[in-house]
């Protein structure tokens, strides 16, 4: 648990800029790295605080209403006052900002896979600073995005997210102008959805076959990419790999991300994929 705090308190660090809101302490240094000030402020954090960084709103609803801040967006971590941590606020999502409570009021920017067709990379840099803005404006500072999953089934209702196309390395090259357009605005980039979640239609039960070298070469390219970019955050997805839930893999998380792709930031669920 400390790890992962760690991590997700290393993005606060440095993603967001913490520092003003901050209560001072060694953790409010600036010149020091955020993975240094994140591990003064896990050190400092109670049990009770380091849990509530770690989920959604206790109570009430979750996501995007009109009551209170801490259901605004469509994922809300809670802040921790005590040491002025400002609240985690995520919203969908890999094209455009979400708000199913506002119609009309978001930008419709082109879809992942349009932009894909371009291999464009300053196009690419552009769409996501562009993106990033408007995330930040609207108060988020966690954008669900970008998706990077393969088009590898033809009929799989997510495919026009995507950036990735059919072609692992153009998802390799086209991600990384995005998420650093993105992180530019000050809003963390979210990589998804890792991995192997490549249909719709049974998404929440499904097994996805792959050996270790077909993982590497065709499925993880794309998040490699975006690694390569310094991505705060990654997403798991609903579905299982090779028997296990992509959420609690312990190969494909723990040893193919954070050991051999060295992600250095936080794992984030999708809503729903966390089984135990």
């Amino acid at each position: 648990v400390s790890s992962g705090i760690a991590s997700f308190c290393a993005f606060l660090a440095g993603r967001l800029l913490l520092g003003k809101g901050l209560v001072q302490g060694p953790w409010s240094d600036q010149g020091l790295l955020p993975e240094a000030r994140a591990k003064f402020l896990v050190h400092n954090l109670t049990l009770t605080e380091k849990i509530l960084l770690l989920h959604g709103p206790p109570s009430g609803p979750c996501c995007q209403c009109n009551t209170s801040s801490v259901c605004a967006y469509v994922g809300n971590v809670a802040p921790v006052p005590r040491l002025g941590i400002p609240p985690i606020t995520m919203n969908d999502g890999p094209q455009g900002f979400r708000d199913d409570r506002h119609p009309q009021t978001t930008t419709a920017w082109p879809s992942g896979l349009t932009m894909a067709a371009s291999w464009d990379v300053e196009a690419l840099h552009e769409w996501g600073v562009s993106q990033g803005k408007e995330f930040y404006a609207k108060g988020a500072n966690v954008q669900l995005g970008p998706g990077l999953c393969l088009a590898r089934v033809p009929r799989n209702g997510r495919n026009f997210e995507y950036l990735s196309g059919e072609d692992p390395f153009l998802g390799y090259m086209l991600v990384q102008p995005a998420v650093r357009g993105i992180q530019s605005q000050k809003v963390v980039a979210n990589a998804k959805h890792y991995a192997l979640n490549n249909q719709e239609t049974n998404r929440d039960a499904v097994s996805a076959e792959a050996e270790e070298r077909t993982r590497f070469e065709m499925y993880y390219p794309p998040f490699e990419g975006a690694i390569e970019a310094d991505v705060g955050s990654v997403m798991c997805g609903y579905n299982k790999i090779n028997g296990a839930w992509s959420c609690e893999n312990p190969v494909t998380l723990r040893h193919d991300l954070k050991e051999v792709l060295g992600f250095k930031g936080y794992v984030m669920s999708d809503w729903g994929a966390t089984h135990s």
